[in-house]
């Protein structure tokens, strides 16, 4: 459950003519500090494609920037504060975007295990580098060799992973894994939600 529904389950769940509870109230409270600290902790570049206010945003990078145990735990609760002046569709718009980069997130961890999958295979055995050359002709066979080999020479002498690494950018520039990634990216900010202005509602 994201936490937009969490807090729309809490809003909608003890209406009373007497207003929110207490109860109610707490529960919305943490629903949104929990929200801004999931901000908090993304990526600077994930961050940058979030829909904020302007005193929300400030208070986010700000609380990003301190280290000290006391001071980050106070400037959190400032940003659940800044939270809580977001009327619900502003919530619901920062909500829609991180689904959106979440959902990114997962597409590139998957590519890179793929990635990861063809490295361990071709250093496994050798059928695996004819298979990767008859799926992309394209392949500099003789590169891979070399760096299978090396990567294997380092795994059984206990060097660093100089070979190991390469063998993996190489699978990476040959898979179009970059490029792919930067589509999905390109996808996903054309689904990220506009801020809503006052003037929306």
């Amino acid at each position: 459950m994201t936490h937009i529904q969490r807090f729309n389950r809490i809003a909608h769940s003890e209406l009373s003519d007497e207003g929110p509870s207490k109860s109610q109230r707490k529960r919305e409270s943490h629903a949104l500090q929990d929200l801004g600290e999931e901000l908090v902790n993304l990526a600077k570049d994930a961050l940058a494609r979030v829909p904020m206010p302007e005193n929300l945003e400030r208070a986010v990078r700000d609380c990003r920037t301190i280290t000290a145990h006391e001071g980050r735990r106070r400037q959190m609760q400032y940003v659940g504060k800044q939270m809580r002046t977001l009327d619900e569709k502003e919530i619901e718009a920062i909500q829609r975007a991180l689904d959106v980069i979440k959902g990114v997130s997962k597409a590139e961890t998957a590519k890179l295990h793929a990635l990861e999958r063809w490295r361990e295979r071709l250093l496994a055995k050798d059928e695996a580098l004819t298979e990767l050359v008859t799926q992309h002709p394209t392949a500099d066979a003789q590169q891979l060799r070399t760096l299978i080999r090396n990567a294997r020479r380092e795994q059984a002498t206990q060097k660093p992973p100089k070979a190991f690494r390469e063998l993996f950018q190489v699978l990476k520039d040959l898979l179009g894994t970059g490029s792919a990634e930067a589509e999905t990216s390109e996808d996903a900010d054309n689904d990220l939600p506009e801020f809503p202005t006052r003037e929306d509602y």
